[in-house]
């Protein structure tokens, strides 16, 4: 199973696509500064439990970490994400 994180910036959202079929998003906008604020993440029903929305949430913050962002979860899923990973807390910011 091949999977592709990419930035939709047209339609403010991370991507993931599973072998080559849209699996999943997350929802963002962008604030001053660079921060990057999550308000929503959705999975496909069909690749639920298949580690998908944990790989979404990872290559959605690794890029705002590349990009020298900073992040507000808001979204319930990135948000819990970010609590079990803690690698992720430098990009809370002040």
């Amino acid at each position: 199973m091949s999977r592709e994180i990419t930035n939709n910036a047209a339609e403010n959202r991370f991507e993931i696509r599973v072998d080559g079929a849209l699996a999943g998003f997350a929802e963002y906008r962008v604030r001053p500064g660079n921060r990057v604020v999550f308000t929503h993440t959705e999975v496909d029903g069909a690749y639920e439990g298949k580690g998908v929305g944990s790989a979404l949430a990872r290559g959605a913050l690794d890029a705002v970490r590349a990009d020298g962002g900073k992040v507000t979860p808001l979204c319930p899923f990135i948000k819990s994400y970010m609590d079990r990973h803690p690698e992720y807390a430098d990009l809370l910011g002040d």
